[in-house]
């Protein structure tokens, strides 16, 4: 069923519908990176590149492809194709005359708050890092877990429809917490990408000189693949529209990714407590990034209306309510649940990008919550302050995989390796059980490198002087 309110159409459902929910997992599905959810330029400009109409995952293995094999003359072809800007070597990155040029030039209140929410995320990230551990036992051996930072990392910043400075915060940041040594920041040739004096000041300083006029699947196929004028990482973080999210899958191996990430998402989870104007809010800040899904999840049946009415009042108010109105019509929905009970287990069976709690006792529900990428808790939490200043990255697993994937954090940007260290004793300890082993698989090499040593460690002991 929908309700239309002066314009406003959304789905309202219940769980005893069950068709409802079945088309409510296939909005989801549609928006996830294995999708095929492309504007309707989109579709005309795949066509006027490519001369047919491929669907997302044709396009990015095909460009994936021509940029391994022609270097930066494919990642130049498809630039000037998309973006109508012809890139050369020597203007594709940004040059650190014009990264402290827009330093200079933007409000000293922008660069002020840029430096407030650095100091957040270094302190949040540089409490989860973890530090190498240790286990002595005694004289048989020394194991360790040792963690280092990767060398090179590149990140991809979206340049669309807006300019995303909280991006490189997000990403850059815990990567120079964890020990990061080089940054490289991709981002479309435009105002709101590689161009912005904004995206440049917040590179600038943060110390990032690396800023690439590059996006799209070319720009992770040069990371990854690495191109004159722009060598390779070794890890590629960060959002993006569609063909970012297939062309990260599509290098994964060449280098690691963080996640697979969709369009955003947001399940707002409701009693009779929540302020129908904060629920609202909630859902119309998650669908102005068109495409965006909002969810409402309520067992509270008088919630509805007002939600809808708050709805519309606001999206009258607000500059990019046309898009977060066609996002919500197509996205969104509101659930009534018949309790508490089932709407949790709703909420851990989608496992949403963000959750928000907005109940009489929001730590109660969280105690049940198994599946979610970030979780704000109350009405002075807004998915806003994770998005932009609280500390945590804004990067986070979206189209149900925070059922296993998780948000974005300095450990992240640093790798594991196991250190062994036997003493004569722990070898005679541990040799029987690997030659058992190694002989049931059948490999014999294995058994006699741990024998030699056995022999060997056995004849010294005997060798040595007995006390009298």
């Amino acid at each position: 069923m929908n309700r239309a309110v002066a314009g406003l159409t959304i789905r309202v459902v219940r769980t005893t519908d069950a068709d409802a929910l079945t088309a409510l997992r296939k909005i989801r599905e549609s928006l996830s990176p294995s999708g095929e959810v492309v504007s309707p330029e989109g579709r005309k400009r795949t066509i006027a590149v490519f001369g047919e109409p491929l669907t997302p995952i044709q396009v990015v293995q095909k460009i994936c492809r021509d940029v391994r094999t022609q270097g930066f003359k494919a990642v130049a072809a498809y630039t000037e194709k998309l973006d109508g800007v012809r890139l050369t070597p020597k203007n594709v990155r940004v040059s650190e005359a014009e990264l402290k040029a827009a330093h200079s030039s933007v409000e000293p209140e922008f660069l002020k708050a840029v430096r407030r929410i650095r100091r957040n995320i270094e302190r949040f990230h540089a409490g989860v890092l973890p530090t190498t551990a240790t286990l002595h036992d005694r004289d048989r051996c020394t194991l360790q877990l040792r963690y280092l930072p990767l060398k090179r990392v590149g990140i991809c910043v979206p340049g669309g429809a807006a300019s995303y400075p909280s991006t490189i915060l997000m990403t850059a940041v815990p990567a120079l917490v964890a020990g990061v040594e080089e940054i490289a920041v991709v981002s479309p040739p435009t105002q709101n990408g590689a161009d912005s004096p904004y995206v440049r000041a917040t590179c600038y300083e943060l110390g990032i000189r690396e800023l690439y006029r590059v996006g799209g699947a070319q720009g992770v196929a040069a990371l990854a693949y690495g191109v004159t004028g722009i060598p390779a990482v070794d890890k590629i973080v960060g959002p993006g529209n569609l063909f970012v999210a297939l062309a990260k899958r599509e290098v994964f191996g060449q280098v690691d990714i963080d996640m697979l990430a969709g369009p955003t998402e947001v399940i707002v989870l409701a009693d009779r407590t929540a302020r129908p104007a904060y629920v609202a809010s909630e859902l119309i800040s998650q669908a102005e990034h068109a495409p965006g899904c909002s969810i409402l999840i309520t067992w509270h049946d008088k919630l509805v209306d007002k939600v809808i009415r708050e709805l519309e009042r606001q999206l009258a108010t607000l500059e990019r309510g046309e898009l977060a109105l066609q996002s919500l019509q197509e996205f969104g929905a509101i659930i009534v649940t018949r309790n508490a009970d089932e709407a949790v287990e709703l909420v851990n069976e989608i496992a949403p990008e963000h959750l928000y709690i907005l109940t009489r006792e929001p730590r109660a529900i969280l105690d049940r919550v198994k599946n979610a990428g970030a979780i704000f808790l109350g009405p002075y939490s807004p998915v806003a302050s994770g998005d932009y200043a609280a500390g945590p990255s804004h990067v986070l697993p979206t189209g149900g995989t925070a059922r296993f994937s998780s948000c974005l954090t300095s450990v992240d940007f640093l790798k594991r390796s196991s250190v062994i260290e036997l003493h004569p004793r722990g070898l005679l300890e541990l040799a029987p059980d690997i030659e058992v082993l190694a002989r049931v698989e059948g490999l014999t090499a294995h058994a006699a490198s741990v024998r030699i040593r056995v022999d060997q460690i056995q004849a010294e002991q005997a060798a040595e002087p007995t006390e009298s």
